[in-house]
């Protein structure tokens, strides 16, 4: 069974990638771009970000543009987890192509507080505050998407694969 375990980074609803990312700063080098992540909710947040952290959001996260930065950016400051009631399509299979694991699971935001910890049983497709032992059910991911987020991502898949065929 495979457990992965952090701390909350909570987030309301409509949290969207212009939020994440602002559409201003998008020509910036990664490490630049990493100093304003969700600068709109607080200009140091960046700073308060942990690798192993991980996101509980409302519905409708990473609503708004396509932006890959809004992705790549949680990615390279160590968040590997999302867990929201809904997310916008677009942000859901940029996830898949970058390595970020999302996951919907209705009724999560409810039961987490910033700061809270948070288990999350990846096979068994459950959500756990181990503070207050509530817990939410998801489905977990398999086929193809699970196999690209297994690699770290669409890219390293494809390296892979590229490998193994030379």
């Amino acid at each position: 069974m495979a457990t992965v375990n952090g701390r909350v980074r909570k987030f309301e609803d409509n949290i969207d990638t212009d939020t994440i990312t602002p559409g201003n700063i998008l020509h910036l080098p990664m490490e630049e771009l990493k100093q304003h992540v969700f600068s709109p909710v607080s200009a140091d947040y960046y700073k308060t970000i942990q690798p192993g952290d991980i996101i509980v959001a409302g519905h409708n996260f990473g609503c708004g543009s396509s932006r890959e930065q809004a992705t790549a950016v949680v990615k390279e400051l160590g968040i590997a987890y999302i867990v929201c009631e809904s997310m916008a399509r677009i942000y859901f299979r940029n996830c898949i192509a970058l390595g970020v694991y999302p996951i919907m699971s209705p009724g999560a935001s409810g039961i987490f507080s910033e700061g809270d910890p948070i288990s999350i049983d990846l096979d068994g497709g459950k959500v756990v505050n181990p503070k207050t032992k509530e817990s939410t059910q998801f489905e977990p991911l398999s086929g193809t998407p699970k196999e690209i987020l297994d690699s770290g991502g669409i890219l390293p898949l494809i390296k892979k694969i590229a490998k193994a065929s030379a």
